[in-house]
């Protein structure tokens, strides 16, 4: 059976851990008739709320940009509000309660080029439109690698676009409408959005993925190296009090674990012992006021469950006190999202 799927999924079963504490999840797309790179991962409103009602009190979710329903046609840049008008039509359904009590994208992050420089400030009045009630911020990609064999996945393939005039003018109009930005990177490029987020000070950065490890094809084998290169990296960006980190994403193929070629998924003992390493320098370096738990999902659902992940998650955060588990559970993305507390 293909892994990622739920039969595969079936074949670790685990009962939810505290079951009551509350969840903001602050990192999924949604996905249908996906025709590039995994293509059977269709994830709507659906699938979303299967997975929020697995057991976890899973309250609210943040949709983020993923090149989803962008428009056929139009302006080149306002094409990317065919995404936010979608996921707009997910959340009103979700809210109606239809699909069980918790508001999947209750924020919702789009996408606008930053290179558009002051220019991008009519792409972003057209994405609040789109969600006037939800819109929070976009996320504008910047990983870039020179490897050949490593995936440069950006939408806009450019290197160093964190450095010039442009992308930083553009972010400057983002800080000045009161949006976010999701700082999506890959490891050795940490410290180029450390310079950024320090010439951008009022600008709220939202670093993804724990920082985009990379342990594969030109990086498989040197994990001494690129832990060193990494741990550097995340500090000199923590040092930045306008950065917040999500802690997740280590599903994802790219990272180096074997989860996703398994016979059996991996459970949550192990899961948060694998995991624990990279949480606990992130939280160290950023503290909990400035960590949240993320489930990057369906990307990461090549490896894990969404029951077992939270598992993880908590079974890892124990050493935690309730208010910092609060915090990275829940409270940070609430604050970061601006998602009223029930």
């Amino acid at each position: 059976m293909p892994f990622g799927s739920n039969d595969w999924h079936a074949l670790t079963s685990e009962p939810a851990l505290e079951p009551e504490l509350p969840i903001c999840d602050p990192h999924h797309h949604f996905w249908d008739r996906r025709s590039a790179r995994i293509p059977y991962q269709r994830y709507l409103l659906d699938e979303l709320a299967a997975d929020m009602q697995s057991g976890h009190n899973v309250r609210s979710t943040v949709f983020i940009e993923c090149r989803s329903m962008y428009r056929k046609d139009g302006p080149q840049e306002m094409r990317p509000v065919g995404e936010v008008e979608f996921v707009q039509g997910q959340a009103a359904a979700s809210a109606s309660g239809l699909y069980g009590p918790g508001r999947a994208a209750a924020a919702i992050i789009g996408h606008a080029n930053l290179n558009l420089g002051e220019r991008v400030a009519p792409v972003l009045e057209a994405l609040q439109a789109a969600s006037p009630n939800r819109f929070r911020g976009i996320r504008h990609s910047v990983t870039w690698d020179p490897h050949p064999e490593v995936e440069n996945s950006a939408l806009h393939k450019i290197q160093g676009q964190l450095a010039s005039d442009q992308f930083r003018a553009g972010a400057r109009v983002l800080a000045r409408m009161g949006f976010t930005l999701e700082g999506w990177c890959y490891h050795p490029q940490l410290h180029e959005m450390a310079a950024f987020a320090k010439a951008v000070p009022e600008l709220t950065i939202v670093l993804n993925h724990v920082g985009g490890l990379l342990r594969e094809g030109p990086y498989a084998n040197r994990n001494d190296e690129i832990m060193d290169t990494w741990r550097k990296g995340i500090a000199a960006v923590a040092a930045c009090p306008n950065v917040v980190v999500k802690l997740g994403g280590l599903g994802m193929v790219r990272c180096g674990f074997d989860w996703h070629t398994r016979e059996k998924p991996i459970g949550s003992e192990e899961l948060a012992a694998s995991m624990a390493p990279f949480l606990t320098y992130c939280i160290e370096k950023f503290t909990p006021a400035r960590s949240m738990f993320e489930s990057n999902f369906p990307v990461d659902k090549v490896s894990f469950s969404y029951n077992v992940m939270y598992n993880a998650f908590k079974r890892f955060s124990k050493s935690y006190s309730a208010a910092e588990r609060a915090a990275m559970f829940h409270d940070t993305a609430a604050r970061i999202y601006r998602i009223a507390q029930e």
